[in-house]
């Protein structure tokens, strides 16, 4: 069971939560902000009024959030007491502390998502490497790893384009994450990650290493300001469709959108590609492809104003063993973080979503610096 000091050291992070959120401060705030809602013509400017009321859900959040901590640290000093009293059992005590550990850890890691893009959705991407049948598996995996991930946290994930393998797995697919932070938590997979196992595709059955590329940027809205140049657009139309029969796609719904970049800084040129198949209908295709082309730029220019340049830009760097930051060991049943240390045993688990170790390594070890996206 959890000791008295146990217990004092939790109630000690629910306090500093209370001060460095400021949640005196951000109660008034919300309440003001609140208040501003109500005026009888606030929805006569839709753009503001949607702003406003971002602002006021971000705030509710948060308030939400300590309330949570303040009410779980509450119920576990209840049990403790209880416990003297021989009212509830160590086991209930231990799931009272759990509960609260976890609700303080959540709000903490919260707190790290301070950038103003962190809050936003992402596009997370993956591209296989070199290597064939056997990366394009592998990309295939990462694929259902990220979207286990985003079911198990409730977020809306929607495949925007996908292209299959020559013979299994994919080469490609570009993933539409929507939800709470999303971006703050996935960007922490941009880099190559490594897989090493017995190949099922080896004759031999030799051991294999492989790699694929995951790149993740900000999925901007309508609320933020990107400029794009429409004399530097040119549209391309293809059939989108699977595996033939019946699910080919016999009008040319799928869009390829072409934009020629120009560095502000540098004055060099260089095209932007973008393809989308998500819709049946070309008309949505091309909206999508606009408001992925739309973050790209934001993307770009977050990264000047930060001074990280082309960390996180296709084909910037190259997929290697040099730039890997995470490998997938399996036969030796271990996944490594290269960045962090950390590690984890449960192989599996890591493949059916559960990288939030991972995540809050990173972030624990990153959050402060600026040379770590």
């Amino acid at each position: 069971m959890i000791t008295a000091e146990q217990l004092k050291e939790t109630h000690e992070r629910a306090e500093a939560l209370y001060r460095y959120l400021d949640i005196e401060g951000k109660t008034m705030q919300y309440e003001e902000e609140q208040l501003r809602t109500q005026d009888p013509g606030f929805w006569d400017d839709n753009k503001r009024a949607e702003e406003q009321m971002k602002k006021v859900k971000s705030l509710e959040k948060w308030l939400k959030g300590y309330k949570e901590v303040k009410t779980l640290t509450d119920e576990l000093q209840l049990a403790f007491d209880f416990y003297k009293d021989e009212m509830v059992t160590e086991e209930e005590v231990d799931e009272a502390y759990q509960k609260a550990i976890d609700a303080i850890e959540a709000l903490e890691l919260k707190n790290m998502l301070r950038r103003e893009e962190d809050a936003m959705d992402c596009v997370l991407k993956i591209n296989s490497g070199a290597g064939g049948t056997e990366s394009q598996d592998w990309a295939s995996m990462l694929m259902r790893m990220y979207l286990r991930y985003a079911e198990q946290h409730g977020y809306k994930a929607t495949i925007s384009n996908l292209q299959d393998g020559d013979e299994a797995g994919i080469k490609t697919v570009t993933i539409e994450i929507e939800g709470e932070y999303a971006y703050g938590y996935l960007k922490s997979e941009n880099g190559v990650h490594r897989l090493v196992r017995v190949s099922p595709y080896n004759a031999q059955g030799k051991r294999m290493t492989s790699f694929a590329s995951v790149f993740v940027t900000p999925l901007v809205d309508d609320t933020i300001e990107v400029h794009v140049d429409p004399s530097k657009i040119s549209w391309d139309l293809f059939r989108s469709g699977g595996a033939g029969g019946q699910n080919v796609n016999k009008v040319e719904t799928g869009v390829r959108l072409r934009y020629q970049y120009t560095d502000p800084d540098t004055g060099e040129t260089e095209e932007i590609l973008i393809e989308n198949t998500e819709s049946r209908k070309q008309l949505e295709n091309r909206e999508n492809a606009m408001r992925l082309l739309r973050s790209q730029l934001y993307d770009r220019a977050l990264q000047k104003r930060r001074a990280e340049q082309a960390k996180i830009e296709a084909g910037k760097k190259k997929i290697e063993w040099g730039s890997q930051i995470r490998s997938y060991v399996f036969d030796d049943r271990r996944v490594k973080d290269h960045r962090t240390g950390f590690q984890t045993s449960d192989v599996t688990g890591v493949m059916d979503g559960k990288i939030d170790g991972f995540i809050k390594a990173y972030l624990m070890e990153f959050a402060d610096t600026k040379d770590n996206i």
